[in-house]
């Protein structure tokens, strides 16, 4: 079983690196994986109980939100004491807990994003126990712990169906995003288009206006070569990723990188590079290379995560042009079905004694209550994850002052509650994204045949989901 363990965790390789930042004292940078809390059981009469929450973010604003409201926890709660520590990535909080575990020093609380869920469903202690426990199954079904209201019931339909395995949340959903299209609305008025384009077809054309210019910028649109987009796009057009309903009505034995929306969302990409429309930074996942161009003026449109909307909103104010969110373009040629969610959730250990679990328990949902999930969505442009929250945004007239802050949570509640639209559930899901990035890269840069690229990539993403199923399918 350890070895399966340790097998887990190295298939998780993570794609959406956290940005780097500084830490204060309220933080623990963890240097020895094996380092954790201390226990109720051990700890001295009258100090307060450790709760290690171990964090994928270490930029200033996301990671000094965690700490503010870990410090606003442990003032309300003295008998507590909520300790936030900064990884640079989700792949590091995992294998950092997974060390922990086995060294019987485990954090209480983790943060490890969407696509991963089936492999911390599947993780498993030296002895075979499952290392996680399912938050719905320790609440118990009480709506108040320690005083704190329980938000679990409240959570937007969106992240509740994604993160709903089996009946239960096993995860409280925390940052959650989706894709948007963000216009430099000076750019298009230039070039004689007056509102963001809807499909395919619209920025096709809306590109070619845009490169006839003879003052323009160098290009017109870009996303970072990332499977989420291809991914999104499959939602949007109804088609499952994996079988067995994108792995929800049984576990996905079987993936679908060369199904006809890929292949033709991928022949749209690729036409639009080939044509100068699409600009490749020539590097994967390059996030921020994308922003910088945008920023730059170098490109009119760029698809992003709106978890960086309301940031890149303000730098558009500051730099002196107009920025408009709309929908993730969609392929006209099929209905919409939806697009997905991305993001992540925070995981609980299983293991501690009741009193330690319900602090924890009632850290989770202090740290969504309304007033936090509002002000989290306000300090980045994630998805406000209750609706509690939502309703207080429109009582502050939030929305009023920011429209393109309610984009991705209108672009989420427009999508059918389907298999397609709700995103997969598969096993190594982060080296299949690993398989299907470098076949579109492979693409875009060596012009090959789309069909066959993505044929060898199937075949190869099926090996990879084959061996994966051997091993924790039972």
């Amino acid at each position: 079983m350890k070895y399966r363990l340790m097998v887990l965790a190295a298939a998780i390789a993570l794609v959406a690196a956290a940005c780097g930042g500084g830490a204060d004292a309220t933080t623990t940078t963890v240097a020895d994986a094996g380092g954790g809390d201390t226990t109720a059981t051990d700890a001295p009469s009258g100090d307060p109980i450790e709760i290690d929450f171990w964090v994928a973010f270490s930029d200033e604003k996301r990671l000094g939100f965690a700490q503010d409201r870990a410090a606003e926890f442990n003032a309300a709660h003295p008998e507590y004491n909520v300790k936030v520590t900064s990884f640079a990535s989700y792949n590091d909080v995992f294998d950092a807990a997974v060390l922990a575990v086995d060294s019987g020093q485990p954090p209480a609380l983790i943060h490890f994003f969407e696509a991963a869920t089936r492999q911390a469903l599947d993780a498993v202690d030296s002895s075979g126990n499952k290392i996680f426990k399912s938050v719905t199954e320790a609440i118990g079904g009480r709506t108040e712990i320690l005083g704190e209201p329980v938000v679990l019931d409240n959570v937007v339909s969106a992240a509740r169906d994604y993160y709903t395995v089996d009946g239960s949340f096993y995860s409280m959903p925390w940052n959650t995003s989706s894709t948007v299209l963000l216009s430099n609305m000076d750019i298009l008025n230039a070039a004689g288009v007056t509102k963001p384009p809807e499909t395919w077809g619209e920025v096709t054309a809306a590109c070619e206006k845009v490169m006839a210019m003879t003052d323009g910028p160098s290009g017109c649109i870009s996303w970072p070569n990332h499977s989420w987009f291809a991914e999104q796009s499959l939602g949007q057009q109804g088609e499952l990723l994996a079988n067995n309903d994108n792995g929800r009505s049984g576990r996905a034995t079987e993936v679908f990188l060369n199904s006809k929306g890929m292949i033709d969302y991928v022949t749209w990409w690729k036409d639009l590079a080939d044509k100068g429309y699409y600009t490749y930074t020539g590097q994967q996942r390059d996030w921020g290379g994308v922003d910088s161009a945008y920023l730059a003026g170098e490109l009119a449109m760029m698809i992003d995560s709106s978890s960086d909307t309301v940031i890149h909103t303000d730098e558009a104010t500051d730099l002196g042009f107009e920025l408009k969110a709309s929908f993730m373009p969609r392929n006209e040629n099929v209905p919409y079905v939806g697009n997905l969610i991305g993001g992540a959730t925070i995981w609980m250990l299983d293991g501690m004694d009741t009193k330690k679990e319900d602090g924890a328990l009632a850290f989770m949902n202090f740290f969504s209550n309304p007033k936090n999930a509002a002000a989290w969505h306000q300090l980045t442009g994630y998805v406000p994850i209750t609706e509690d929250a939502v309703a207080l945004l429109n009582a502050e007239g939030w929305y009023d002052e920011a429209p393109n802050a309610k984009v991705a949570s209108d672009q989420l509640a427009a999508a059918a509650n389907t298999p397609a639209s709700l995103g997969a559930l598969i096993g190594n899901f982060v080296g299949i994204r690993d398989i299907l990035t470098l076949a579109i890269e492979d693409i875009l840069v060596n012009d090959v045949d789309v069909a066959t690229r993505l044929g060898q990539a199937n075949e190869e993403a099926n090996k990879s989901l084959s061996e994966y199923e051997a091993l924790f399918g039972n």
